[in-house]
């Protein structure tokens, strides 16, 4: 294992209170592997990657990264580490190519060393056309580039990536999963968190399931939607008025309680035997005059996992309102507790220090 971590908790003190970011949260990573940690948003994931790249300390437990104790190596840690934060961590005033040649320089490369890398990772990245323009006039998926290739200067054996994508269209998201992959393919550990689904599906080897500070689930994609088995009977309502007679036809077939979509015209159940169940369904709709404009099976995914696991979906990605990018509000439980995560954030931001 490149990476293992045993025991690792961190409280917070916040004016509302302590809040414990980690738990007694164990991991292994093995070497050449992309590992991918899934959760909504407080559940701990950022803290795991400020204690494995030495900017914070955990309050108890222990981590090894190559070898190398975090608390007690701290410089040698980040002699072979190269990280990438929430936020692209670049010059706005400098282009592309000077941005990645001054970090070559605080590597203390050299100034041929730093300019012929950054060229290097400016060509990598596909950015050979902008590289001379000032990153000011980048697009968020053009920024992401460049903050990655930074992380990448040296060559590091470990690359964490902390939520990479947040933010980026589905174009920029996509052609980021591709470098990443190209990365793990030349023989980088990768350490993902991600709050997207499709992503972890993607790209990760192995995904640790994080909520509240814990592990709660790990595995394979596939091992972990074979936890909850079976398929998904999914029908698309013409009429949402239906949906209560939609609900029980499907209760009646399925093995377990169906659930309704956002907008009150989507109704899936889980069922035992797919084809059956569903001829069934759609058998008994016609005869109730329900009308659909579609009816199918899915296998389950990551979301229906999460939502097994914890009782609540897991891509809860957030704007200022508490609100997700399809519209409805965060229950009430994950408001108070993204309040507190805020709190405790603001509260630690003046006494957190790298070591």
């Amino acid at each position: 294992m490149i990476i293992e971590a045993q025991g690792l908790t961190k409280t917070y003190q916040s004016k509302s209170g302590p809040v414990h970011a980690l738990a007694g949260l164990d991991l292994q990573v093995p070497r050449g592997t992309v590992k991918a940690l899934l959760g909504p948003n407080g559940a701990g994931k950022t803290t795991v990657v400020k204690m494995l790249t030495t900017l914070i300390r955990p309050d108890t437990g222990t981590a090894v990264i190559d070898g190398i104790d975090i608390i007690r190596h701290p410089k040698s840690v980040r002699r072979i580490i190269g990280v990438s934060g929430q936020y692209a961590a670049v010059d706005e005033n400098l282009t592309g190519f000077e941005n990645l040649e001054m970090v070559g320089r605080l590597y203390h490369l050299g100034g041929a060393a730093a300019r012929r890398r950054a060229q290097e990772l400016i060509d990598l990245f596909e950015l050979t056309a902008a590289g001379n323009r000032p990153v000011k006039g980048f697009s968020g998926g053009m920024r992401r580039r460049i903050d990655l290739a930074g992380a990448l200067v040296i060559n590091p054996k470990i690359l964490f990536l902390d939520e990479p994508t947040t933010g980026l269209d589905p174009r920029s998201r996509i052609a980021l999963w591709d470098v990443i992959k190209r990365l793990v393919a030349d023989g980088t550990t990768v350490l993902l968190t991600t709050q997207y689904l499709e992503e972890a599906d993607q790209l990760a080897d192995d995904i640790v399931v994080i909520d509240d500070g814990r592990v709660i689930a790990e595995g394979t994609s596939d091992q972990l939607k074979a936890q909850i088995g079976g398929h998904r009977v999914v029908v698309a309502l013409v009429d949402a008025t239906d949906v209560g007679t939609a609900c029980e036809i499907l209760a009646r077939h399925g093995s377990g309680e169906p659930s309704v979509s956002t907008d009150g015209r989507g109704v899936e159940v889980a069922v035992t035997d797919g084809p059956t169940a569903l001829q069934n369904m759609l058998s008994d709709l016609r005869a109730a005059e329900v009308n659909l404009h579609d009816a199918g099976m899915r296998r389950p995914t990551l979301d229906d996992v999460f939502l097994r696991l914890t009782g609540h979906k897991a891509d809860l990605t957030v704007t200022d309102n508490d609100t997700n990018a399809s519209g409805p509000k965060l229950s009430k439980r994950a408001q108070a507790k993204r309040a507190q995560k805020r709190a405790a954030d603001a509260d630690a931001s003046d006494v957190e220090k790298v070591t």
